[in-house]
């Protein structure tokens, strides 16, 4: 029995360390001021945990527990570290720890996280540096499942994060929510972060295999934390719903051995339909809020998709609307590449081909190879052989995934058949 008891409590510690450790390390941040001291004081509370709660039991509130704690335990650390031996010896700089931990309310908990989501996307770090500090510091994620999601080297990823640690320290960068007035532009550079830690799980850059499901559920855990956080704000519903709507096909998008399967070509039978049910609701929601952007209007083009019953009843002209809207919104080069393959697919393969080549004369995309890809598509619907195969090959020297180069070489192989 006792050792059932000891293994139930070790259970309950366990779950516990994975629901708050991201809430107390937000804390432990903002009162120490430093993310290296925070993560080491974040252990040593876990450890007096370990060693007092089973003989004192878990304590009611438990994070306020592990953040007293914790605290104390790096004001101890640095009263060693700098020879003093009373409390009142301590340098005036540790005062922000001495704080009644009665005061340490759940509100301030919840906004610690929003002030190191903030604090980690600053927009005076590198988009790298921000991506990586995120995994880290706010997913959780180690050095080492960093670098294997990025396929980089481990001793570059704790670069990365090293350095931008410092910067936030050597240059004061504040820990908090950013002023009314500055929350749009910096929220952007948020979800900016957010969506690349999701596309790299949807679709990684490069690599053996198509996705990444856990780096695609961290950035949907992440993007439901901030809608929990700020849940007035339109695009943090769009993008929650954008990334659930895309998210949801992933089961039909490869076949067992790993191969790619085109969106009209997937057994929406095994589209997941909770994941579509909650995404429409929220793209809903975000278009009824003002000031709806890009993201929302990403996540309204996925969800005619998803309600769609078939490739065949998709309603293109509705899809080609909304790429008509984003445009407005968000020009860029890859945005009208998708609105050419949605014209494509209302007005059929000639009227894509021809924004396809004003496209390649711009040589915004000339290292884009769904750009080639698609013009490919489009000469191999026409019948046009010889044209599809040229572009299907020069697709296919851009291509850094494995599957989408497996893809290629199979349309290549179909067209050299013929």
């Amino acid at each position: 029995m006792v050792e059932e008891s000891e293994q139930d409590f070790s259970k309950k510690l366990e779950q516990l360390y994975r629901n708050e450790f991201r809430r107390v390390l937000a804390t432990l941040i903002r009162l120490l001021g430093d993310f290296d001291q925070a993560e080491e004081a974040l252990h040593d509370a876990f450890k007096a945990a370990l060693e007092q709660w089973p003989q004192q039991g878990i304590p009611e509130n438990p994070r306020a527990w592990l953040v007293s704690v914790g605290r104390f335990k790096a004001i101890d650390k640095l009263r060693r570290d700098s020879r003093f031996d009373t409390f009142d010896e301590i340098p005036a700089q540790l005062d922000i720890f001495i704080v009644n931990p009665e005061d340490e309310q759940d509100e301030c908990l919840e906004d610690d996280q929003l002030r190191l989501i903030f604090t980690c996307c600053h927009p005076s770090l590198s988009v790298e540096a921000q991506v990586a500090l995120t995994l880290r510091e706010i997913c959780g994620l180690t050095t080492e499942e960093i670098a294997r999601a990025f396929l980089i080297a481990p001793k570059t990823a704790a670069q990365r994060i090293v350095r931008a640690k410092a910067k936030i320290r050597d240059t004061r960068i504040p820990y908090e929510v950013p002023a009314h007035e500055q929350l749009p532009e910096r929220l952007n550079s948020v979800l900016q972060v957010i969506y690349l830690v999701f596309n790299e799980g949807y679709s990684a850059s490069s690599g053996h295999v198509l996705a990444r499901h856990d780096l695609s559920a961290e950035a949907i855990r992440l993007g439901k934390l901030l809608m929990e956080l700020l849940s007035s704000e339109p695009e943090i519903l769009g993008i929650v719903a954008l990334m659930l709507l895309q998210d949801s096909r992933r089961a039909a998008r490869t076949t067992s051995e790993g191969d790619l399967i085109l969106l009209n070509e997937q057994d929406r039978a095994l589209w997941d339909r909770d994941q579509i049910s909650e995404g429409v609701a929220l793209v809903k929601c975000a278009l009824s809020l003002s000031g709806f952007g890009a993201y929302t209007v990403q996540a309204a083009i996925a969800a005619v998709h998803a309600e769609a019953p078939s490739a065949d009843k998709t309603d293109w002209r509705e899809i080609t609307g909304l790429y008509d809207v984003l445009l407005r919104i968000y020009p860029s080069p890859v945005v009208e590449l998708n609105r050419a393959v949605a014209i494509a697919m209302r007005d059929g393969p000639e009227a894509g081909l021809a924004l396809i080549e004003v496209l390649i004369s711009q040589g915004q995309l000339e290292d884009y190879h769904f750009l080639y890809a698609a013009q490919a598509d489009f000469h191999r619907r026409l019948g046009q052989t010889d044209q599809a195969i040229l572009a299907y090959q020069h697709a296919l020297k851009l291509a850094q995934q494995e599957p989408e180069r497996r893809f290629l070489q199979k349309r290549l192989a179909e067209l050299h058949n013929k």
